[in-house]
Formats: structure tokens, sequence, C-alpha cells
């Protein structure tokens, strides 16, 4: 999620995108998301197991931000909102 092009990010995890994705954009749930606004769906990817998907969590996490917005960049490079092709 991001609040703008080359904004802040934020990366999570869930088995839910689509209900949480509704969440993070409608401010539902107080945290980081809601503070600093980031309620665009900028990347998103999908995995068989929560395992793999902890896993690239905390790989995307520990890498630096010009890696993860060379990983947005590859999927969307316009950053468009992609919550609607989820939903």
């Amino acid at each position: 999620m991001a609040n703008k092009p080359y904004g802040t990010l934020y990366t999570g995890v869930t088995s839910d995108l689509p209900k949480r994705g509704y969440e993070h954009k409608n401010g539902i749930t107080a945290g980081f998301t809601s503070k600093h606004k980031c309620h665009t769906l900028v990347y998103f990817a999908v995995f068989d197991d929560m395992e793999a998907a902890i896993t690239e969590e905390k790989r995307i996490k520990g890498g630096n931000r010009k890696k993860k917005l060379a990983l947005i960049e590859g999927m969307n490079p316009d950053w468009r909102d992609l919550y609607q092709d989820i939903t």
C-alpha cells in the first residue's frame, strides 16, 4: 500500500486481500496505514501457503527502498490502484 507514487510504503500479509484492502482504504483499523494514509494498493503477490507469504513479506521489508520501488514498478509502472483488480 502507498499514500502516493514514490511516497510512504506499507508491506503486510493477509489471507484475505480484498477484505484487508477495504479496511486499509477506509481507515477501519488504526495503525500505520491510517496514520500515513496508505490507501492505494500498488503491489500484491499471491502464494499457495501462508508460510511462503510471510517469508516474502520479510524479504520485502528487509530490502531497501530502491528494491521496493523496483518491485512495484515491475508490476505496476503507473502506480495505479490495483484494489479493483482483486475485488
